[in-house]
């Protein structure tokens, strides 16, 4: 009497009772899955025929080793629920399962058996085509969203706050890069009733407002790269004068920075310094390749030979150094002595090397030679325009001094020798 509920397929007689696929077209022909699948035909049964699953709900989908014991409507719940909510919204789809079913219990059944397991290896590829590639970087690039990141408040005082115009918890100032950039989209709104043309005008304006605030936050990660807030506050004037090498920065080096400062904005600090520390080594190498030039010219082929050789160069210089000295010394002791007797009278700045000389061997005091000098050529003008002469010489001037500043005027070009 057991057995009259049962159920057992048409063609080799299993007990179907739990699971069976009937025809809709054949009355009474009820196959178990594994005939049905090999595409038993019996009587007027043809495979190509439609059929509808009958079953209690009762059996597994993955056999009696899968965990969990999860029947066949449970699985058709699940599935209906991952529709409905969407992967990861496990609660609600405990509750659509039913009440025998933790989300834990869903999320490790769904993850295992459908992504997991031998289902989800054969419907998911190992490569999505046409996925969509993020083409954004997270170091600074042009499209980085770490550009719109507030960066660390600045470790400055109050009154330094103050000054700046900054405001530390925002990490904004009182006066922005591009100040008006907000009027963009302030008076910005969405209506119902808007036109395509209308939409994108907005769309354009929201876009144009993103670039500008891009760059807003740009300039701030240089200005914080380059530490230019304590620049500007005199922190680091001492740190100007040596870079991170110890080595103190020379004047050509400063100018050269100057003139590539606008390369910062491309690059970043570190980046700039090992770019000038570079410099630096290919000035370095180039010195030591004139050198080695200028050893092969000088017959030197081994580096021994140039300690030698420096030391005797040295050696050189040092004595022509001091030979220039010491004739400099002589040079300038005797011109000294030689005009000792009227270097500190009046007019003796007034004189030529010549008239130097003459006064200091006729005895006579520079301001005496101006005026008998002035009185001379007075004298030549006034003859040579027909005009007598009535200037009269001083008395400390006698006939030898006279002709003797004659014969230097004449011989200088002062007073032509016709006249003289």
């Amino acid at each position: 009497m057991a057995d009259l509920g049962k159920k057992y397929c048409v063609n080799c007689l299993a007990d179907v009772t739990n699971l069976r696929l009937r025809c809709t077209e054949c009355p009474d022909i009820e196959l178990c899955p594994e005939c049905f699948s090999a595409g038993a035909e019996i009587g007027n049964h043809r495979r190509w025929h439609g059929y509808q699953q009958v079953d209690g709900g009762r059996f597994s989908l993955w056999g009696t080793e899968a965990e969990g014991g999860w029947t066949s409507r449970e699985e058709q719940s699940l599935l209906d629920a991952i529709e409905q909510y969407g992967f990861g919204n496990w609660e609600d789809m405990a509750d659509h399962v039913g009440a025998s079913r933790t989300p834990q219990e869903v999320m490790e059944h769904y993850v295992t058996m459908y992504i997991h397991g031998n289902l989800g290896k054969a419907c998911i590829p190992d490569s999505i085509p046409n996925r969509v590639t993020d083409h954004t970087c997270p170091s600074g690039g042009p499209l980085s969203p770490s550009l719109t990141t507030p960066l660390p408040p600045l470790d400055i005082s109050l009154v330094e706050q103050q000054q700046l115009g900054y405001m530390p918890l925002r990490d904004d100032y009182e006066i922005e890069y591009d100040q008006d950039a907000e009027k963009l989209i302030s008076g910005l709104c969405v209506n119902y009733d808007d036109e395509d043309v209308e939409i994108e005008m907005k769309r354009a304006h929201v876009d144009m407002y993103v670039r500008k605030l891009r760059e807003r936050q740009r300039r701030k990660n240089i200005a914080r790269d380059y530490n230019l807030v304590p620049s500007f506050l005199g922190r680091d004037k001492k740190d100007k004068e040596k870079d991170k090498t110890g080595i103190k920065i020379t004047k050509e080096e400063k100018e050269q920075r100057v003139r590539l400062r606008a390369l910062c904005q491309f690059m970043a600090h570190r980046e700039f310094e090992e770019f000038f520390e570079n410099m630096h080594k290919e000035r370095v190498l180039r010195a030591k390749v004139r050198e080695l030039q200028r050893y092969h010219r000088n017959g030197i082929t081994r580096l021994e030979e140039s300690a030698e050789y420096e030391a005797a160069r040295h050696k050189r210089e040092k004595r022509k150094e001091n030979k220039s000295v010491v004739t400099s010394k002589r040079g300038k002791e005797g011109k000294d002595g030689e005009f000792a007797a009227i270097e500190n009278l009046t007019g003796f700045e007034l004189l030529s090397d010549r008239e130097k000389v003459l006064c200091n061997s006729l005895n006579l005091s520079p301001a005496r030679y101006l005026t008998v000098k002035t009185i001379i050529i007075k004298d030549h003008l006034q003859k040579r325009q027909g005009i007598p002469a009535k200037s009269r010489m001083p008395s400390y001037l006698d006939k030898v001094l006279k002709k003797r500043i004659l014969t230097f005027l004449t011989e200088s070009g002062w007073i032509s020798r016709d006249t003289s």
